[in-house]
């Protein structure tokens, strides 16, 4: 009996108790408990980055634009990036701010709209929709000191009728006839505006020149922008993305700008 029951006192315990468990650091007795989140770090900064978005609403559609630069700080780093993407017919997006964070964002994007492909009950995702979806989300995460260091444009038709809508990592969100979001709020906002004021419903080229001509100017003032761009135009023809192409520039007056280093 003696011996049995030291048996069982002996075998009653796992052979190693509160031993470490794999991929798990082993807290010692009497030693500082390390949490599990351990090494864990907040985005405090983005790291590479992208500028502008502009995106501006014509007679039948909505149209969007942004270069293909990731700067990496101050150093133009990577060059062939895109920036704008097709969600599905109905929708276009166009990202600035941290890459990584769009690249996360993306990926969630497109499988929903797997997602909704795979139902096949003939419904598909919305310009509103994703932009409140997206709302939810950014707020959700700047709620939690962890944000999404993004500003998205969404463009589409809803429901037939161009629709235009801006979020930004706050999760502020509005919706206008021509938005741009980073540098290009305070250069090339005024320029559409401008433009929109004077005729308010433009055609699809009106709306591509405007676009590109805003680019121009941002190229000219803005030290983080690129003159290779893309551009993304929604139609009830469908979608069209275009680039990357090459601005037009000219800097023959440069020389007259020196002094205001």
């Amino acid at each position: 009996m003696a011996g049995s029951c030291g048996t069982e006192s002996i075998f009653s315990s796992p052979f190693w108790s509160n031993g470490p468990s794999p991929q798990a650091l082993y807290n010692f007795p009497g030693k500082v408990v390390i949490p599990d989140n351990y090494g864990a770090k907040r985005t405090q900064t983005p790291v590479t980055t992208g500028t502008s978005v502009l995106g501006v609403k014509f007679d039948g559609g909505v149209v969007i634009a942004a270069d293909v630069l990731g700067s990496y700080g101050s150093l133009a780093r990577f060059r062939d990036i895109s920036r704008v993407m097709k969600v599905n017919d109905n929708i276009i997006l166009g990202a600035g701010g941290d890459y990584a964070d769009y690249q996360y964002l993306k990926d969630i994007i497109q499988q929903k709209v797997i997602d909704e492909q795979c139902l096949d009950d003939g419904f598909s995702l919305k310009p509103k929709s994703l932009l409140c979806w997206l709302t939810r989300v950014l707020y959700n995460r700047r709620s939690k000191m962890d944000p999404f260091w993004n500003n998205f444009i969404v463009g589409g038709l809803q429901d037939d009728v161009p629709y235009l809508g801006t979020v930004d990592k706050l999760g502020t969100a509005y919706v206008d006839s021509h938005i741009a979001t980073g540098y290009g709020a305070f250069i090339a906002l005024p320029l559409m505006r401008d433009e929109v004021e004077k005729k308010p419903n433009l055609s699809k080229r009106e709306a591509q020149q405007l676009l590109v001509r805003c680019m121009q100017v941002l190229y000219y003032r803005d030290a983080r922008s690129y003159p290779k761009y893309q551009l993304a135009t929604i139609t009830a023809d469908g979608v069209e993305i275009d680039g990357p192409l090459l601005l037009e520039t000219n800097w023959e007056i440069a020389h007259m700008t020196r002094g205001y280093e």
